[in-house]
């Protein structure tokens, strides 16, 4: 029988081959960051986790497994010394990043469930330093890191730019995390490091479970917007995939919108009432 031999030199390569990815925020097999997570992997990247609460463990750790990642910290992004102890294991253990993946958002339930001028002040000081605060704490651990250039990317949502119902406190979060997006990309960019904030549409998370009326507003985007349909986490899987890879390379400061056209909807309308103005 004859003997064949390939060289290796000729195998495909992924995107992310020789890249070091650090995602924080995994939750379960249904948040966003898992979704990036398998892209990233599928495309060679070797990975460390990072997850926020004891409780989650018990879902995260096998979620490492079948992305074979041995790399699973637990982390509070309000606390310093946690966050310092992640990132000392990630530079003894992969010498040098390339993307950053920040996933983490909290609001307190009932600054999300009333109205906006009932927030509280210690639920406003929660939302904005949890949600929009530790990207600056993650990217300035990270920057150092990036001796090469890399990928910072955050997940925003259109609330942070219009009115959605009972969106509340977590609205004026993401809106200031787009903002520090915008000063990180100015100020990491001469080191070759890009930030980037995917805006995602609606997305059946374990956090989005905590707004009021969720299941209605799925409802209503997949029939408003020009693709009549959701997104889901694949879909901001390859977006964030190509903004961590080299195909990416000229992208930063920006806001990228995967919501199956939404955002640019002036009025939003139901199929019934597209039918009434004779749009159908």
């Amino acid at each position: 029988m004859a003997a064949f031999f390939i060289d290796k030199e000729f195998l495909p390569m992924g995107l992310m081959d020789g890249k070091n990815a650090l995602i924080f925020g995994l939750a379960n097999n249904k948040s966003i960051a898992w979704g990036i997570t398998q892209k990233l992997h599928a495309e060679g990247a070797t990975l460390g986790l990072s997850y926020a609460i004891p409780q989650l463990e018990k879902r995260v750790f096998p979620l490492a497994e079948e992305v074979g990642c041995t790399f699973v910290e637990r982390a509070d992004a309000n606390n310093d010394d946690e966050l310092d102890a992640v990132f000392a294991k990630a530079k003894n253990t992969f010498g040098r990043l390339d993307v950053l993946v920040h996933a983490i958002a909290y609001a307190e339930r009932e600054d999300l469930a009333g109205n906006y001028v009932d927030t509280s002040r210690k639920g406003f000081i929660t939302a904005l330093e949890t949600s929009a605060y530790s990207l600056v704490a993650l990217a300035r651990r990270a920057a150092p890191l990036m001796t090469d250039g890399g990928s910072i990317i955050t997940l925003s949502y259109y609330g942070a730019e219009k009115v959605m119902p009972r969106y509340n406190v977590m609205a004026i979060a993401k809106a200031a995390l787009e903002c520090s997006v915008r000063y990180l990309a100015a100020e990491l960019g001469p080191s070759g490091i890009r930030v980037n904030a995917i805006s995602a549409g609606p997305i059946k998370t374990l956090a989005a479970s905590g707004i009021a009326g969720f299941r209605t507003m799925l409802k209503y985007s997949e029939e408003a917007a020009p693709l009549r349909r959701l997104v889901t986490q694949e879909d901001v899987g390859n977006t964030a995939l190509w903004l961590a890879s080299d195909l990416g390379s000229a992208v930063t400061g920006e806001t990228i919108y995967v919501d199956a056209g939404y955002n640019i909807l002036g009025l939003t309308m139901t199929h019934e009432q597209r039918e009434m103005f004779n749009l159908e």
